[in-house]
C-alpha cells in the first residue's frame, strides 16, 4: 500500500536526521531549550513535537548553538552527536551523549568533547561502521581560520573517543562547491564549504553523501565520495564526484544536509533533506523535505528534487 504527500514535510526545520528503530521513526533536532527527538510512524508524518531529551547547562564550553544532532545506536546503546559551543563560533566542537535508559528518545547525558588531536573547530560529525570498526567523519578546519570548512575521517577508539589523526578527505575544488564564498560587501569572508557527511552503504561500497557550497544560499547542493575497498583512512580510496548528485529545482533551494532512511516496506530508501522555498531564503526559511531515490548498480539515484508541485508516492503498512 502506499499514500502521496508533497513537500516540504515541516515548514521548518534544518540538517533533519531520521532513523527507523521498532517500526517508528525518530527524528533527532535542536531548538529553544536543546535536543528534542520526536517519533512518528511514518516518514512523511514527521514532527516537531518531540521529547527533550537534553537541556544545556549555563556557562559550559558546550551551553549554545547546538547543531545538526545525530542519534546513532552502536553495541545497543544510542549515542547522539552533535556540535555545540560556548556562544563563540570559533569555539564550536563535536560532542557525544549517551541515552540513559537504552532508548532513542531517552534523556541523555553529556560525556564530553569528541575531538582528534588537532583539537581545531568541528561540526557536523557522524559514524562509519566498517566490518565493526568504527571511524568518525566531520566538517572542519584545517586550522585556526575559517578559510574553507573540509571533511575529515579518524578511526574510533569507541563510540565517545578518536584515536589516531584525523585524514583530509575532501575540501572545496569544484566550482559548485564554492558557490556563495568570497568577499561579501561588508568586507566579510565567507568560506568554500564541505559539511554534514552523510554515510550511505551498499552492499561492500560506503558513499559519504555531503553538503557543498555555502548553506545560506540557494546552491547548497550534494556532493559524493565513494569507497569500495582498501585502507579506508587512505584517501586515494576515495573517489570524489566531479558534479553534484542532488541540487535545487523550482521551489526547492538550498537542497542539503540529507540523512538516509528505508520506507516501512523495508526496501525503498528515502532521503530525507531540507530546502528553501524561495531563493535568497536564507537559513530561517529551511523545512524538511523526503523523497525517495534509486540505484544504479552501488550509485545512488537521487534523481531531480521534488517541487512543491510534486506528489510523492511512500509505503504505508497494511
Amino acid at each position: 500500500m502506499t499514500e502521496r504527500f508533497q513537500n516540504p514535510i515541516l515548514e521548518r526545520g534544518a540538517d533533519p536526521f531520521v532513523v527507523r528503530f521498532e517500526d517508528r521513526y525518530y527524528y533527532v533536532y535542536s531548538t529553544v531549550g536543546g535536543l528534542y527527538v520526536s517519533n512518528a510512524d511514518n516518514i512523511h508524518h514527521l514532527n516537531r513535537e518531540g521529547k527533550n531529551v537534553f537541556c544545556p547547562p549555563a556557562g559550559t564550553m558546550w551551553s549554545k548553538e547546538y547543531w545538526a544532532p545525530e542519534i546513532h545506536r552502536i553495541g545497543g546503546e544510542w549515542y547522539l552527536y552533535v556540535a555545540a559551543d560556548d556562544g563563540d563560533n570559533y569555539n564550536h566542537r563535536m560532542y557525544v551523549l549517551k541515552s540513559t535508559n537504552g532508548r532513542p528518545d531517552g534523556e541523555y547525558e553529556m560525556l564530553g568533547k569528541i575531538t582528534d588531536p588537532t583539537d581545531k573547530w568541528a561540526i557536523d560529525g557522524t559514524v562509519i561502521d566498517k566490518d565493526g570498526e568504527l571511524y568518525f567523519v566531520w566538517s572542519g578546519w584545517e586550522g585556526d581560520e575559517n578559510k574553507n570548512q573540509n571533511i575529515y575521517i579518524a578511526k574510533m577508539k569507541s563510540p565517545t573517543e578518536i584515536e589516531g589523526e584525523r585524514v583530509l578527505l575532501s575540501t572545496p575544488e569544484y566550482e559548485w562547491e564554492k558557490r556563495g564564498s568570497g568577499v561579501t560587501s561588508s568586507g566579510k569572508v565567507l568560506p568554500a564549504v564541505n559539511e554534514g557527511p552523510q554515510i550511505l552503504y551498499k552492499d561492500n561500497t560506503i558513499h559519504i553523501v555531503y553538503s557543498a557550497s555555502g548553506s545560506w544560499c540557494r546552491h547548497y547542493c550534494l556532493g559524493i565520495l565513494t569507497y569500495r575497498g582498501g585502507d579506508i583512512l587512505d584517501p586515494k580510496n576515495w573517489v570524489k564526484g566531479t558534479d553534484a548528485v542532488f541540487s535545487e529545482s523550482e521551489g526547492t533551494h538550498g537542497t542539503g544536509h540529507c540523512s538516509f532512511v528505508k520506507a516501512v516496506d523495508g526496501k525503498t530508501d528515502f532521503i530525507v533533506y531540507h530546502a528553501m522555498k524561495i531563493p535568497n531564503g536564507n537559513w530561517t526559511n529551511r523545512g524538511v523535505r523526503a523523497q525517495p531515490f534509486t540505484w544504479d548498480g552501488d550509485m545512488p539515484v537521487f534523481g531531480k528534487a521534488a517541487t512543491l508541485e510534486d506528489w510523492i508516492e511512500i509505503p504505508v503498512s497494511d
